[in-house]
C-alpha cells in the first residue's frame, strides 16, 4: 500500500507547507539495487587512540573501493596506507562544505569514562556533515570482554551514544554500534558492508556483537549465497515472498514452503526465482519429517533455513480462546522448534549454516491484544540466545530479525488511525518494505557473516518503542 501522506509531504508544496507547520517529512529511504556500489560518497574515518580495529576497517573500506577521508592521525593514516587506500586529509578547522555518506569511528580504544570525549571530539565536527540518508557506524569492545571495569564500562556508554545520535539524525541518515570480540577483527567485512549500503535502509540504532568463527570463505560480494540451498517458510506472500526473491537474487536456490491455501501464489514466486516449492502445513504432525526427507532426497542438505511463517488472532487475554493462543504459539514458536530439531538431528544442516527467525517488535516491547503473538515472538529472541552457544560448536550460526512497522497487505487493512500511528512512530517517519526486512536475513545467512551470532537486528526505522 502506498503512503499517500508521504507523497504529499514531498510534493513542492508539501515541501514548502510541511516545515512551517512542524509535519512530520519523511525522506524517499535509498535501497540497494544489484550492481551498486557498497556506498556512494566519503566515508570519514576516525579512531580513539590505542583502538584495535583501524586495520581491520581499513581494510574492508579499501575492499570495497570507497572514497575515504581522515585526519592527520599517524596510525590511522598508516592503516589506511597498508589496507591500500588512498585517503585524503580532513582538517575540521578548514573551512569546507564538504559532506559525508558515512562516519566510521573505532572506539576500542576509549578504555576508561574519562575518555569518552573521543566521542565528541570526532563527532562534533563531523556529525551536522552527514549526507542525506548518509550512514553512522561506531566500532566498539563488548564489554562482557573487557578485563577491567572501567572498560567495560566505558565501551557499555557506547550504545547509549549511538541510539541517541540515531535520534538526532535526519534526512533517512541511520546509526549503528558494532561490538567485536578480541579475535573477530577478521569478521568484519559483511557486517560494515551492510551497514554501510543501502540494504540497510530501514535498520538504525542497532547493537550487533561479532565474534570469531575460525571460517575464512571466500566471497562474491555480488551473489554471497552462491551455490547455496535455503529454505523459506510463509514464502508465499509479503516479508516471506520479499526474502525468497533476495535469497535467489544473492544466488542461492530457494525452498519457498508454505501451506497448500496459498499454492498458486506459491507458485508463481518460485518460478519467477527459480526455486522450488513445498506445500505444507508446518503445524501438523508429520510436517518436519516430510521437510527433512524432502530436503534430502532433493538437496542433500540445507545451508540456509529462514523461519518466517507466522500469523496473529488479536483479542485480549480475557477474551482470547485457548485454541486461539495455542494455535499463533504453534506457529510462530513451537513449529519452528520441531523443524530445526528433525533438520539438526539428521544433519540435513551444514557446517557454515545459518538459521535466521522472524521476530517482532511485539515480541520486544509488547503489545495490547496480542499477548499471544508477543509471547511466541519474545520466544524466537530466546531461542536465538540459547541457541547460539551450542550451534557455534557446529559451525552454524542462529539470529533473528524483529521487524517493525512493515507495509504489507496486513498493515494496510489495519484502521487509518493506527496505521498512521505505526508508520511514523520511529526516527524515519515512515513504514517500512518487505524487502528491508529481507536485506537483513540475506545478510545473516551469508556465508561470510559467520561470526554474527546470537543477534536480535530489529528492522524497524528505530522505532519509538522497545529497547
Amino acid at each position: 500500500m502506498s503512503d499517500r501522506y508521504a507523497q504529499v509531504v514531498n510534493s513542492p508544496l508539501g515541501r514548502l507547507l510541511a516545515p512551517r507547520v512542524g509535519l512530520p517529512t519523511p525522506v524517499e529511504l535509498e535501497r540497494y539495487a544489484p550492481g551498486q556500489p557498497v556506498i556512494t560518497g566519503k566515508v570519514m574515518l576516525g579512531a580513539a587512540p590505542g583502538g584495535r580495529l583501524a586495520r581491520a576497517i581499513a581494510s574492508v573500506l579499501a575492499g570495497a573501493s570507497v572514497d575515504v577521508a581522515s585526519a592527520l592521525d599517524e596510525p590511522l593514516r598508516q592503516a589506511l596506507a597498508d589496507a591500500g587506500a588512498d585517503a585524503s586529509v580532513w582538517n575540521a578547522d578548514a573551512p569546507s562544505e564538504e559532506r559525508f555518506k558515512a562516519l566510521v569511528f573505532d572506539a576500542t580504544g576509549i578504555a576508561e569514562s574519562g575518555r569518552l570525549g573521543e566521542l565528541h571530539a570526532f563527532f562534533g565536527p563531523t556529525i551536522r556533515r552527514v549526507a542525506r540518508c548518509g550512514r553512522v557506524v561506531v566500532l566498539g569492545t563488548p564489554p562482557e570482554a573487557c578485563d577491567e571495569p572501567r572498560a567495560a564500562t566505558a565501551q557499555r556508554a557506547l550504545e547509549g551514544f549511538t541510539r541517541a545520535v540515531g535520534k538526532e539524525l535526519r534526512d533517512g541518515a541511520t546509526a549503528q554500534l558494532v561490538l567485536v570480540a578480541p579475535g573477530g577483527e577478521d569478521e568484519l567485512a559483511s557486517t560494515l558492508r551492510f551497514f554501510l549500503s543501502p540494504r540497510s535502509a530501514y535498520v538504525s540504532g542497532q547493537v550487533v556483537r561479532i565474534g570469531p568463527s575460525g571460517r575464512r570463505p571466500e566471497v562474491d560480494w555480488d551473489r554471497p549465497l552462491a551455490g547455496r540451498v535455503a529454505l523459506v517458510t510463509g514464502a508465499a506472500r509479503g516479508i516471506g515472498e520479499a526474502i525468497a526473491e533476495t535469497l535467489a537474487r544473492d544466488g542461492a536456490h530457494v525452498i519457498g514452503l508454505d501451506v497448500p491455501a496459498v499454492g498458486g501464489e506459491l507458485a508463481e514466486v518460485v518460478e519467477r526465482i527459480g526455486g522450488s516449492a513445498l506445500e505444507l502445513d508446518i503445524t501438523e504432525a508429520g510436517a518436519p519429517a516430510a521437510i527433512a526427507e524432502h530436503v534430502k532426497k532433493e538437496h542433500d542438505g540445507l545451508d540456509v533455513v529462514v523461519h518466517n511463517a507466522g500469523i496473529t488472532r488479536d483479542k485480549t487475554l480475557g477474551r482470547m480462546p485457548r485454541d486461539t493462543w495455542d494455535l499463533v504459539i504453534d506457529v510462530n514458536l513451537s513449529s519452528a522448534e520441531r523443524i530445526d530439531a528433525a533438520l539438526l538431528d539428521g544433519g540435513l544442516l551444514r557446517e557454515g549454516g545459518a538459521l535466521v527467525g522472524v521476530s517482532s517488535i511485539s515480541g520486544i516491547a509488547g503489545n495490547a491484544g496480542q499477548t499471544n503473538y508477543s509471547t511466541s515472538k519474545a520466544g524466537v529472541i530466546g531461542r536465538v540466545q540459547s541457541m547460539a552457544p551450542r550451534l557455534r560448536e557446529r559451525g552454524i550460526t542462529i539470529n533473528a530479525v524483529a521487524p517493525g512497522f512493515i507495509e504489507t497487505r496486513m498493515t494496510a487493512s489495519m484502521p487509518v488511525a493506527i496505521r498512521e500511528a505505526g508508520r511514523r512512530m520511529n526516527q524515519m517517519r515512515q513504514g517500512g518494505l518487505p524487502v528491508d526486512v529481507a536485506e537483513t536475513v540475506a545478510w545473516l545467512a551469508g556465508p561470510a557473516s559467520a561470526g554474527v551470532t546470537g543477534n536480535v537486528v530489529r528492522v524497524c526505522g528505530q522505532s519509538l518503542i522497545g529497547a
